[in-house]
């Protein structure tokens, strides 16, 4: 077994050091103790399967009750609103996004056993990855993939793309589909944020009438001009989401560990390129006083809903509120310095079909997260109580 000294001579660079052989023993108990990071939730559990480059993505929605009507073409609205291709201010990847259902419905219906839903991709263009094939791009989960696995898949990202997030979407849909016919519970967002760009202005019309899920329509020349510099030059930018829920009963989620604004949290910060989530006024609460930020309560219900909709890690009946920070994108043709699989340093310009700014196309993905969270929590507020509600 050779030691992190003797790695460090021998690659005579700090960042090809953190990774040790290990005896057959010490890798078998060390498998032995691997939990897998591919399934959330706790009664209604979702695992998403696949690769960026790979010949299809998927997901295992297990725990959906009997008795939805689910069928293939219902995917495709969410599915459309999250996929690259559609207007030139995206990746120009032009997927299909088309959902096999392969399991848990007959005639129409859900079964109450495991929907497996299948995507194959069908526009992957492995060749645009050729020249980072031995780079750490920086940025991107290139090098904590190769530490920690000791393999990695540089098509598009592999298992660290975005183009897994399409089978999240996916399986929102059914979660979106229940809220909706149990509770009347609508899940929306809106893109609040596009760099230093905010709305001046508020539609839920407007919202879904242009590729940026921006709610002020008056102000789209405004966003195009700047992302198409933006692509010009080579760069990209971050952005904010947001995402409501409507009509969510009083009583839902559970103190301490497992509070419903922490599995929120926990969600959204999952989802690739997040950075940062915030609850209700979130950050802004440092500067609030405590009589400003407290929602105070009069017959007629709250006067305000700083605290997004839950309080003690459970659910007022207010609007459940989110915001979601996206990172600027990483693949970019701005050089970086970086360095290679042998230790050495290189310049990295990545090539191909990239987003100016991935937050564009999170909408959807955000909408997904925290419909699949309430879902879950509901079925498990059915557990404990044993009733609907």
């Amino acid at each position: 077994m050779q030691n992190r000294s003797a790695q460090r001579r021998r690659s005579g660079s700090k960042w090809i050091t953190l990774r040790e052989t290990t005896s057959d023993n010490q890798d078998n108990s060390r498998r032995q103790r691997t939990v897998s990071s591919n399934s959330f939730g706790t009664l209604l559990t979702v695992t998403t399967f696949g690769e960026s480059h790979g010949p299809a993505i998927g997901c295992v929605v297990d725990g959906c009750p009997p008795g939805l009507k689910l069928a293939a073409d219902e995917f495709r609205r969410d599915l459309t609103r999250r996929a690259t291709g559609t207007s030139r201010f995206t990746s120009q990847r032009h997927e299909a996004d088309d959902v096999e259902i392969l399991s848990g419905v007959y005639e129409g219906r859900t079964t109450g056993t495991p929907i497996a839903l299948l995507i194959r991709n069908t526009d992957a263009r492995s060749k645009d990855y050729a020249e980072v094939a031995q780079t750490f791009r920086p940025g991107h989960a290139d090098y904590t993939y190769w530490q920690k696995y000791g393999i990695r898949d540089p098509r598009g990202g592999g298992r660290s793309s975005a183009r897994e997030t399409t089978m999240r979407v996916a399986a929102g849909v059914i979660a979106k589909k229940w809220l909706k016919l149990k509770f009347g519970i609508e899940v929306r967002g809106w893109l609040a944020q596009l760099g230093p760009l905010t709305p001046r202005a508020f539609d839920w019309a407007d919202v879904d009438g242009n590729p940026f899920f921006w709610p002020d329509a008056a102000m789209l020349p405004e966003l195009e001009k700047y992302i198409d510099a933006l692509r010009k030059s080579g760069d990209s930018i971050g952005a904010r989401v947001n995402v409501i829920a409507d009509n969510v009963p009083v009583g839902w989620g559970e103190p301490i560990y497992g509070k419903l604004d922490g599995e929120l949290a926990a969600a959204l910060m999952s989802i690739n390129a997040v950075k940062g989530v915030e609850i209700g006024a979130g950050f802004a609460a440092v500067t609030q006083r405590g009589s400003e930020h407290r929602d105070e309560m009069l017959l007629d219900g709250f006067t305000s809903n700083h605290a997004g909709g839950i309080l003690g890690g459970i659910s007022t009946g207010q609007p459940i509120v989110a915001s979601m920070a996206v990172k600027p994108a990483s693949s970019i043709l701005v050089p970086g310095r970086s360095v290679n699989l042998a230790g050495e340093p290189v310049e990295v310009r990545t090539k191909g079909r990239h987003d100016p700014c991935v937050g564009m196309r999170a909408t959807p993905i955000a909408e997904a997260m925290m419909a699949l969270v309430l879902m879950d929590v509901w079925l498990r507020q059915r557990a404990l109580r044993g009733r609907e509600r």
